[in-house]
């Protein structure tokens, strides 16, 4: 290998140990700048970085035109790092190949819209009960406090205090594990699933608290296909330009939550860091898209009865 590649390679991994530092997990980011050293080392390139060779990558690897963009911004940004290191880097112009495209806004469900699908997911199976009730339990969790779909497959049963209804989510999106104190009807709910689960299996298989019908952990593709036919079966998606997800119940939380303070006449800015904290944000910044991208959803939640964070 040349010493251009040998620096590259080294100056790649520097990089992403500092993220990690900084507790990103940057997955995709990490699988862009591999590509990128692939393709450096099998052109033989001898340097320096700069724009074209960022460009001869993308253009030249299999995403579809945003995908394209998107890596050419993950070069761009190490390109900046590395400039640090190698005064001979080029800057890249960002505008080559734009990452904007329109995003239609998350799907926020009413209430009666969320009751609506799950009660869809009971009636998943009429063979195997547990399973509409799994489904139906983790997107009433999911409404109800906010959780990102990956933390409530990854909960365990010690995770859980039945007891105080306080959640212990750990491997969180940004390495930072935190409490998540429920609502009392959740807690309801999920000390019922307990009873149902502990009934079909009595022997736990795994340490998880939810469960499959083969007694092992959710997979988060299981809670996706499930989630999938209920919508289907509450009807819920027809004629909506982006499908209902279960992320979506993560913003319907926080647009719920900023609607009953917008309505109790509480400072919205103030209470932020709270509402961070409480979704585990690494920055207040995030917490505030829920109020700047979202304003015309929360008008529309704010006019709604909706209860204090959400049907269990």
């Amino acid at each position: 290998m040349s010493a251009f590649v040998d620096d590259l390679t080294a100056s790649v991994d520097s990089y992403l140990a500092l993220q990690h530092s900084l507790g990103y997990q940057f997955r995709k980011q990490v699988g862009s700048l591999q590509t990128f050293l692939r393709y450096v080392r099998s052109t033989h390139a001898r340097g320096p970085l700069s724009q074209a060779l960022a460009l001869e990558c993308v253009m030249a690897s299999g995403p579809a035109p945003y995908g394209k963009a998107i890596r050419y911004a993950v070069i761009g940004r190490f390109a900046q790092y590395h400039a640090d290191f190698d005064p001979r880097t080029e800057p890249f112009d960002s505008r080559v190949l734009p990452t904007s495209r329109a995003i239609p806004p998350p799907r926020i469900l009413s209430e009666e819209q969320l009751r609506s699908l799950m009660a869809a997911s009971e009636r998943l199976s009429a063979k195997q009960l547990l399973r509409g009730r799994t489904i139906a339990i983790v997107i009433g969790l999911l409404a109800s406090t906010g959780l990102r779909s990956g933390e409530a497959v990854r909960l365990d049963r010690s995770d859980v205090d039945l007891t105080s209804g306080v959640l212990e989510v750990r491997k969180t999106k940004f390495r930072k594990d935190r409490l998540v104190p429920v609502h009392p009807t959740t807690l309801t709910a999920l000390r019922d699933y307990t009873r149902h689960r502990d009934l079909a299996f009595p022997i736990p298989k795994t340490t998880a608290f939810f469960i499959s019908t083969r007694g092992t952990r959710l997979s988060k593709a299981a809670l996706y296909y499930g989630f999938q036919q209920a919508r289907a079966l509450a009807r819920i998606n027809e004629h909506a330009a982006k499908a209902l997800r279960p992320h979506d119940l993560r913003h319907r939380f926080a647009v719920t939550r900023l609607a009953e303070w917008h309505r109790a006449e509480i400072e919205v800015q103030s209470m932020l860091p709270l509402l961070a904290t409480y979704l585990g944000h690494a920055r207040y910044s995030y917490t505030a898209y829920y109020i700047t991208a979202t304003s015309e959803l929360l008008s529309l939640a704010a006019a709604s009865a909706f209860g204090s964070g959400g049907a269990a």
